[in-house]
């Protein structure tokens, strides 16, 4: 459907985003995919993609970055001028920097799909855990952990993708492209594995890539999968105004 939204319209959500052309082949595929967080297909709403310079996969998930967190602060401020109700990322590690994005602005800011884990233990019975998947185990810290309000309290099994050799060819061939359907496959597979250890309750993906294969994981495990996609929607919830709601059932939006 054509989007019939004009410039003049301003967006509720905005998404702080890696700069342009610094993401490797197989990440630019998935960001093709309706469920991603940089496709604007991916909502039933209008959003505002801000791409900051600098910010790639070596400063945000590998190397946390003081300056690029200045330069993402700066453009939370201009969003919020700009009308903008609510900020999120585009990469789950960014986690590392809620509190400060959060501090910077007077509208909600949600970093990372992580921040989802608590209302799912919440809904889960003492014996089951959160099975989380992330795009990479090593880089995920303790300290994301905690800035997305993860306690030590809650029972949380990690499962890092960088063990699957078609999802490792992002960090060790970034110029090659991925086999889409392995990814998947591999996914599920993650999946069911952590099932037959351990007693999961549901599932929460850490990448902002990963929610395109929610559907199949779902199926496969029989347990609910909350990600990027499900935390942004829910968010929406709580700040559209009636406009909005109007507009949603009229019109698909799409605007970068």
């Amino acid at each position: 459907m054509k989007n019939t939204y004009s410039t003049s319209q301003t967006p509720l959500i905005g998404i702080l985003c890696w700069e342009e052309g610094c993401s490797p082949r197989g990440l630019e595929q998935l960001e093709e995919l309706p469920g991603n967080s940089t496709n604007p297909a991916t909502f039933n709403f209008l959003v505002k993609y801000s791409k900051i310079k600098g910010a790639n996969i070596h400063t945000i998930l590998e190397n946390p970055c003081q300056k690029i967190l200045q330069s993402m602060i700066s453009e939370a401020c201009k969003m919020e001028k700009q009308g903008i109700k609510a900020i999120t990322t585009s990469c789950g590690f960014n986690a590392i920097f809620q509190r400060e994005l959060a501090d910077s602005v007077s509208i909600p800011v949600f970093t990372s799909s992580l921040m989802q884990i608590p209302i799912v233990q919440n809904m889960l019975g003492k014996q089951q855990a959160v099975g989380v998947i992330t795009a990479k185990k090593s880089a995920l810290s303790v300290q994301h952990l905690e800035n997305a309000g993860i306690t030590k309290q809650i029972p949380i099994i990690v499962q890092g993708l960088e063990e699957c050799t078609e999802w490792n060819k992002i960090f060790s061939s970034p110029n090659e492209e991925i086999n889409i359907v392995t990814v998947e496959n591999d996914v599920v597979s993650n999946a069911s594995s952590m099932m037959k250890q351990s007693d999961i309750g549901a599932f929460v993906f850490e990448c902002t890539d990963l929610p395109p294969f929610s559907n199949a994981v779902r199926k496969a495990t029989g347990r609910p999968v909350f990600d990027f996609v499900t935390l942004t929607n829910f968010v929406y919830q709580g700040i559209r105004s009636a406009r909005s709601i109007a507009l949603s059932k009229t019109e698909t939006p799409m605007l970068r």
